[in-house]
C-alpha cells in the first residue's frame, strides 16, 4: 500500500495538473460524459436534442434567432462543436467582403455554419454543404429550412467528401468554387484540399477557411499550405468554440495557383 506520506507528496502534482488542464477536463466532461449520460436518459442523440431546443425556442424564418438559440444551448446546456459566435465573425467578414457566388462547406453537422453563411449570401448565390452522417444531415436539413433557406440557396449533400469532390463538377454543373469552409474531420483537410486542386474547382482568388487547425489541430494541412507555394495564408488566432480557455485557430487561404 502507498504510505500517507507518499500520497501527500503527490497532491501538489495533481493540483498542478488539474489547474493546468482544467479547461480540457471540463471539455471532456461536457463533450463526452454529459453527452453519454443524456443519450442514455433521453434515448436521443445530442444533435437531435439540439434541434428540439432550437425548434421550440427560436423564431422560424429568423436566421439570427436560430444562431443565438444554438449558441445559448451550446454554452448553457450541452456542448456542440459549432464554429460559434466569435470565430463566426471571421467567417462573416470573409463572406461579406468576398460576396461569393458559389460556396462549398465540408462538414454540415447540425447546420449552424450553413445558416451563418446562407444569411449573408447575395441573391443568386448558392451554398453546397456536405455531411457524411445521414442522421446529422437530416437534422441539419430541418435547421436550414427552419431558418428559411430553400434548395435554391442551400443544397445539402449526404456523402463522404472524398467521393463528392471529384464528382462535383459533373453532378452539380459547377465549374468554380469561390469559397470553401472546412469544418469536418481534421485528418481529411489536406486530402480534400488536394482533391479540390486536382479537380480544378478552385482557381486563383478562391478562399478556403479551415476551422480548428490548432485544436484538435491539422498539422499536415498546415505544413502543406506553408510549403506548397500555392497559397497566401494567415492564421486567425482564437479559442475553441464556447471554451475561452483552450487556444485554437482558423487558417485562411487564398489560392494563387501555379506559376
Amino acid at each position: 500500500m502507498v504510505s500517507p506520506a507518499i500520497a501527500l507528496a503527490f497532491i501538489p502534482f495533481l493540483l498542478t495538473v488539474l489547474i493546468k488542464y482544467r479547461y480540457y477536463i471540463l471539455l471532456f466532461y461536457r463533450a463526452v460524459l454529459v453527452r453519454r449520460l443524456q443519450d442514455l436518459i433521453t434515448g436521443r442523440s445530442r444533435e437531435d436534442r439540439a434541434f428540439q431546443y432550437v425548434f421550440t425556442h427560436a423564431l422560424p424564418g429568423n436566421a439570427e434567432s436560430i444562431l443565438d438559440t444554438f449558441d445559448h444551448w451550446c454554452t448553457k446546456i450541452e456542448y456542440l462543436s459549432n464554429i460559434g459566435p466569435k470565430k463566426g465573425k471571421v467567417l462573416d467578414r470573409l463572406i461579406g467582403d468576398m460576396a461569393p457566388k458559389t460556396v462549398l462547406e465540408l462538414g454540415t453537422h447540425c447546420g449552424y455554419a450553413a445558416v451563418r453563411i446562407a444569411r449573408l449570401l447575395e441573391l443568386g448565390a448558392r451554398l453546397y454543404t456536405v455531411e457524411m452522417d445521414e442522421e446529422n444531415g437530416r437534422i441539419a436539413e430541418k435547421i436550414i429550412r427552419l431558418a428559411g433557406f430553400d434548395d435554391d440557396t442551400v443544397e445539402l449533400i449526404n456523402g463522404h467528401s472524398e467521393d463528392v469532390i471529384p464528382q462535383f463538377r459533373e453532378r452539380f454543373g459547377v465549374d468554380h468554387i469561390d469559397f470553401v469552409f472546412m469544418d469536418h474531420w481534421k485528418r481529411c483537410y489536406l486530402r480534400d484540399l488536394q482533391l479540390l486542386e486536382e479537380s480544378g474547382l478552385i482557381g486563383k482568388g478562391s478562399i478556403i477557411l479551415a476551422d480548428n487547425v490548432i485544436f484538435p489541430g491539422a498539422p499536415h494541412f498546415l505544413r502543406y499550405i506553408k510549403s506548397s507555394g500555392l497559397y497566401q495564408y494567415r492564421i486567425h488566432r482564437a479559442t475553441l468554440e464556447y471554451f475561452p480557455g483552450i487556444r485554437d485557430g482558423m487558417a485562411e487561404l487564398t489560392y494563387m495557383g501555379t506559376t
